[in-house]
């Protein structure tokens, strides 16, 4: 996917992972009683904040690096018919490592 957002400041673009399709004994859950993904693959990433002094603060995490973030942090948006996050930095819990 061509990516043709570039995020400000400590922000960054994730595309959360889809929610469990079916149940353990094999029913299939429907849209509105799927849980809220809190887990995604980052986009695009910001170039990082800047503190009192001018400083910029490298950012922690990287493009392509999976996720784990804030149940209701960031703001959705839909682009080419896919649902995205915008992020803070702050907002980003984990990183998951494999």
């Amino acid at each position: 996917m061509s990516l043709s957002l570039r995020p400000l400041a400590d922000r960054v673009v994730v595309e959360p992972s889809e929610g469990e399709e079916r149940t353990e004994s094999g029913l299939f859950i429907p849209d509105t009683a799927k849980e809220k993904p809190q887990q995604g693959v980052i986009l695009a990433v910001g170039a990082g904040r800047r503190d009192e002094s001018g400083v910029r603060i490298a950012m922690d995490v990287e493009v392509g690096q999976t996720v784990l973030y804030a149940k209701y942090g960031g703001t959705e948006i839909k682009i080419d018919g896919k649902k995205l996050l915008i992020l803070k930095e702050t907002d980003i819990l984990a990183i998951v490592t494999k």
